[in-house]
């Protein structure tokens, strides 16, 4: 993690925040005092109708609070125009939220036209947020919202969000619509941009385990946002302030500590035979993975990433590297957890691949590695207590 010099976010502190609806006999959210630290990602948890989200949109006034002060970076937000306040605060929601008659770089490039940024800053920061969060601006800079898989539109989102660069990024339930690979990648991909972009992060889940993995510090709520812990999700998983904590930690309290775990923290050789599928050729490839006694190698294209698997008989009779081969499947990144390691070990059938920052081939994780680091997490647990209770939905 970069030092605290690098941290672009803010601090947030609520102090008895209130929300009051019309006609309600009890307050949506009563009396809610936290302090959000800068440059962390802090997750609020709980069950649908406690107030979390609710919580989350007074901070960039959504929802207009009843009663009580929130501070942004030392200044009253709640003494701010509206709308000079939310062009301060990014904000991704589920299934994106894009126009979409818009494409994707007008999409990004909302709020800087908003904030009379010149044409030739707009466009460069859209080939730049593009080019963060994965997409090439070429490929992708003229489609529409409707041409783009949900996991893109998500990445398209958050670029969108991040455009400004603003210090502070709510995220409501941002991954919640898309299938578990998807989720997965796209969690790698938010905690790899936060270790360059140090934000102030306000993540709202129903998910637990997402919340152990995304989060410096938790807070789990009750009705009306009441905060029955906040802590890292180290101190959560090990000391559940009660028995509705507990619910959320669920059984297997010691395993979820692979969620903890990060792809990083453990060594991942680098152990496959690579080559470059438009530089390198079938027969070059051929003769060292026959000297070298391989029966796969790893394609990757001109910036390294990590293409698609050629099987030795692939290349007898193939004429460039360019599409011969099976796509890889489900990859980690550094910022992946030993948990999604193993779901990506299963689901490739072997290693998996290990990609770094920028989506580059780093090595390989197998299943030796982890399940020698489940081994160590049970010697180490295996006198703690498993947590009762049924998880919250």
């Amino acid at each position: 993690m970069a030092d605290s010099d690098n941290v672009s976010g803010v601090e947030i502190q609520l102090d008895q925040v209130t929300k009051r609806y019309p006609g309600s006999r009890e307050p949506a959210v009563r009396d809610v005092s936290m302090t959000i630290p800068a440059g962390k990602i802090v997750i609020l948890v709980g069950p649908s109708g406690c107030g979390k989200t609710t919580t989350m949109r007074m901070i960039n006034r959504l929802i207009e609070p009843t009663s009580g002060t929130i501070t942004i970076g030392g200044e009253d937000a709640l003494r701010l125009d509206p709308d000079t306040l939310r062009r301060k605060i990014g904000y991704a929601i589920q299934q994106a939220g894009l126009f979409p008659h818009f494409t994707v770089a007008q999409n990004i490039a909302v709020v800087p036209g908003l904030l009379g940024w010149n044409r030739s800053r707009i466009r460069e920061r859209v080939d730049e947020m593009m080019d963060l969060v994965g997409l090439e601006p070429a490929d992708y800079r003229d489609r529409y919202p409707r041409q783009l898989s949900g996991g893109q539109q998500q990445r398209v989102g958050v670029a969108r969000a991040l455009a400004a660069d603003p210090p502070v990024l709510l995220m409501d339930e941002p991954f919640g619509a898309v299938d578990p690979i998807t989720r997965g990648n796209l969690q790698d991909e938010l905690l790899r941009l936060q270790t360059e972009l140090r934000k102030t992060i306000v993540f709202v889940t129903h998910d637990f385990d997402e919340a152990v993995k995304l989060g410096d510090k938790i807070a789990v709520l009750g009705d009306q946002s009441a905060i029955l812990q906040y802590d890292t999700p180290e101190a959560i998983l090990a000391n559940p302030a009660d028995d509705t904590v507990a619910g959320f930690v669920g059984a297997g309290a010691s395993l979820k500590q692979l969620t903890l775990l990060r792809v990083r923290d453990v060594e991942y050789p680098d152990i496959a035979l690579t080559a470059v599928e438009t530089r390198d050729s079938p027969g070059a490839l051929r003769q060292r993975m026959t000297e070298q006694g391989r029966t796969y190698a790893l394609l990757l294209d001109e910036r390294g990433r990590p293409k698609r698997w050629v099987h030795v008989r692939d290349l007898s009779s193939a004429t460039s590297l360019t599409s011969v081969g099976r796509p890889v499947g489900d990859v980690v990144s550094t910022q992946s957890t030993l948990q999604d390691a193993l779901e990506a070990i299963i689901a490739e059938g072997g290693n998996a691949v290990v990609t770094g920052s920028r989506g580059e081939y780093v090595g390989m994780v197998d299943i030796r590695t982890v399940t020698d680091a489940v081994q160590q997490l049970r010697e180490e647990h295996g006198d703690a207590p498993e947590p009762t209770g049924s998880a919250a939905s």
